[in-house]
């Protein structure tokens, strides 16, 4: 049997790569660049660029920053780079 029927999920692309997420909630800064950087909280001293694309009507695209969150979307996309270090 289905355990996860209750749970319902959108996908949500990371730099091309499809990712579930629970469908009518939010993702933050930390959790976006995870699932692209999965050492992210290893290299704390190194900052990240996110920007979205196919985001909320309210909101269809902008930038998520440190400490932000942003509403998922079914096939919102994410572009993630390094900034460096801070």
């Amino acid at each position: 049997m289905n355990t996860m029927k209750d749970t319902k999920t959108v996908t949500i692309v990371v730099e091309g790569t499809p990712h579930e997420w629970p469908k009518n909630s939010e993702i933050t800064y930390t959790q976006v660049v995870a699932l692209e950087f999965p050492d992210f909280a290893q290299h704390p001293e190194t900052t990240y660029s996110i920007k979205y694309t196919k985001g909320h009507g309210n909101k269809p695209e902008g930038v998520l920053v440190a400490g932000g969150s942003v509403k998922v979307k079914e096939g919102m996309i994410f572009n993630v780079s390094s900034t460096g270090q801070s």
